[in-house]
């Protein structure tokens, strides 16, 4: 099978090794959900966590082709620690693209130092957090949903609303008085990704600690976190595609039975087991090559810097639309149709074949496909290209 990951970047080569180890609990901790306790503790001993931070501030520059592959590596077992660790950079380069340069030296540096892992709870859609401000700072409470990583993170990205309506953003340590991690996300997949609420009762943030400012304007450059948390997406689409084949073809070859009436004695002889194989390689494959196409095109936006075009952010946020699209479709399409090839047998919790199933679905509906179907058609027949915002 041709997704044989690239195992001479030696960050691909350390998921590979971790994502075997990852393997052999996969299905039980699924079923458990909860907190990666020993998984996150492995990880940040991996080093991974600091491998995209820029070399100036103490990380090894990891380009986003190897971040996202490590992700999709993840997904091809665990689509809740390919979630956490590729969440884990939104966060992070929310300070390296609007931090203050104190900020970036304090705040880069003591990440990669320690390999520390962040979490968000910012959801944007959800105004249910508020602040006050006091001397020097501010009192935050409320509550925010979709807080994914915060229940694992050594640091956290806060946002409340202002009595004026403003937006503020803080990026403090998940540990500080204030912070109730309430552990109440019951989703039907991702669920070690702790993506449910996080309440904040009277935690003070220094004026120092908020990150810029609403009154400063995003640049091409600034709103590049939107496409990073698509390129997440989209590749634990893709890796969950890539495990549901992989475990899928695995049982067909050992364990199914051929069907009453196909005339053969073994399953695999089955022509229509062999056309349906086919089908799910060639879109899995197709998908994989879009994944790593749209990641190339952030890493050329990405490493622009702040002199990053608006017309050279528009391009690569429609290749991301474009393989986010496919690949949500083909993750979905994937781990539903593998269960027709397998057999009735395979349909079982002990297997747990079901979990690709429940991960791609549980996150394709934060994606918009038809949206983002809209968006690239208007680019192909007008040549507009969508104005920065979340989700594009």
């Amino acid at each position: 099978m041709s997704f044989n990951s690239d195992s001479s970047d030696p960050f691909v080569a350390k998921a590979i090794e971790l994502r075997q180890a990852f393997h052999q609990d996969a299905v039980q901790r699924d079923k458990l959900g909860g907190r990666p306790t020993e998984q996150i503790r492995v990880l940040k001993q991996s080093g991974l966590p600091s491998a995209q931070i820029p070399v100036q501030y103490g990380g090894k520059g990891a380009s986003w082709l190897s971040i996202l592959r490590v992700v999709r590596e993840f997904a091809r077992t665990d689509g809740s620690l390919a979630h956490l660790f590729g969440y884990h950079h939104l966060p992070l380069n929310l300070v390296l693209f609007r931090g203050s340069n104190a900020q970036k030296d304090h705040l880069l540096r003591a990440s990669a130092a320690g390999n520390l892992i962040w979490g968000n709870s910012g959801n944007a859609m959800s105004k249910t957090s508020s602040g006050r401000q006091i001397d020097k700072g501010w009192l935050v409470n409320g509550k925010r949903p979709f807080s994914s990583g915060s229940h694992i993170a050594d640091y956290i990205q806060i946002s409340f609303e202002t009595a004026e309506g403003d937006r503020l953003t803080a990026a403090v340590p998940a540990d500080r008085d204030g912070i109730v991690i309430e552990d109440d996300w019951d989703g039907i997949g991702q669920r070690q990704t702790g993506s449910g609420t996080v309440s904040f009762h009277d935690l003070e943030i220094e004026d120092d600690e908020l990150i810029s400012s609403p009154a400063i304007p995003l640049t091409p450059y600034t709103s590049l976190t939107s496409l990073l948390q698509q390129s997440v997406l989209l590749n634990v689409f893709v890796g969950s595609a890539q495990g549901a084949l992989e475990e899928g073809s695995a049982y067909t070859t050992t364990s199914s039975r051929p069907w009453i009436y196909s005339g053969v004695e073994n399953h695999t002889d089955d022509p229509w087991i062999k056309r349906q194989y086919g089908d799910l390689y060639i879109r899995t494959l197709a998908a994989t090559e879009l994944a790593d196409k749209a990641a190339r095109s952030l890493d050329a936006a990405f490493n622009q810097g702040p002199g990053l075009t608006r017309e050279d952010r528009g391009l690569a946020a429609i290749d991301i639309a474009t393989a986010n699209i496919y690949a949500g479709e083909v993750g979905l399409a994937v781990s539903s149709e593998i269960f027709e090839v397998m057999g009735a047998r395979s349909a079982t919790t002990a297997n747990g074949f079901d979990r690709f199933w429940r991960n791609v679905r549980t996150h394709a509906l934060h994606t918009a496909a038809e949206y983002k179907k809209r968006t690239v058609g208007t680019w192909l027949l007008t040549g507009e290209l969508p104005t920065p915002a979340m989700y594009r």
